[in-house]
């Protein structure tokens, strides 16, 4: 028989990835979009040629031939690992321990990271960091029921934001087998990748665990913070979500003012 208090929890579970997978979605959205535009401008210029060329003494032919050779059906169709740009090339130790250390508006985050079980994840937060990509974002959701979690590294501050590469899945065993309900328990303090609910789509959001939480076994738990970033993010917890609801930005705002990763 299935409490009240565990339906609770899956029903938020299951919102949080249904909202990860229509993040994703709007993303997707707009990379075909762009290439839409960019092939209806690259068509106009073909018709433009052409008509440039059958003014010219040559036959129809030079102008068939100009088109086909510039018709983007001529080419692969666009596909999700077409338009993604390769992830950073590993640079980082994978047998040391790194640090992410988060200058925040509420307060400063240090999160402990294990290269040798996470290598891809670490490595990808250290580029990102070294070239200021985290500098002056925000901390765009936070979930108050059902699971808790504060959700940043996104630079748009909207949720369907990232670095245009995804990384791995790593590191999902740490966590223990799933239960009867198909979670896991991610322990306070986690720092866990977001993504779409499908393998393999992490890129630059990562989620901080205030309190534990159960979520499928199927977001990389990378680090761990600091006893003061714990306190500091139970603090925005506190204050609660804008307008009241369960989920949503947070109603104090936190701005990651600077974000770096150094060997610890």
């Amino acid at each position: 028989m299935v409490s009240s208090d565990q339906r609770r929890r899956q029903l938020a579970r299951e919102k949080f990835e249904r909202q990860q997978q229509r993040r994703e979605e709007a993303r997707r959205r707009t990379r075909r979009l762009t290439v839409i535009i960019a092939s209806s401008v690259a068509v106009v210029a073909v018709i433009g040629a052409g008509a440039y060329v059958s003014l010219g003494d040559d036959d129809s032919k030079s102008t068939a031939d100009a088109a086909a050779s510039a018709d983007p059906s001529a080419s692969p169709s666009p596909s999700e690992s077409e338009s993604k740009a390769p992830e950073p090339a590993m640079k980082i130790d994978k047998k040391a321990t790194y640090s992410m250390s988060l200058k925040t508006s509420q307060g400063d985050i240090k999160i402990a990271m294990d290269a040798a079980k996470t290598p891809h994840t670490v490595n990808s937060f250290k580029a990102l960091a070294d070239k200021g990509y985290f500098d002056d974002t925000k901390c765009h959701r936070l979930t108050t029921e059902g699971i808790f979690v504060l959700q940043c590294g996104d630079p748009k501050g909207d949720g369907t934001g990232g670095p245009g590469y995804t990384i791995p899945d790593e590191n999902l065993t740490a966590l223990g087998k799933a239960g009867d309900d198909g979670s896991v328990t991610y322990p306070a303090g986690t720092v866990a990748m977001a993504n779409t609910g499908q393998p393999g789509t992490g890129g630059s959001q990562f989620f901080l665990v205030y309190k534990d939480t159960k979520l499928p076994p199927s977001y990389t738990p990378f680090g761990t913070m600091d006893d003061a970033g714990l306190t500091a993010v139970k603090k925005v917890a506190e204050a609660g979500v804008t307008g009241g609801a369960g989920d949503g930005a947070p109603k104090k705002t936190v701005t990651v003012e600077k974000a770096t990763v150094d060997k610890a």
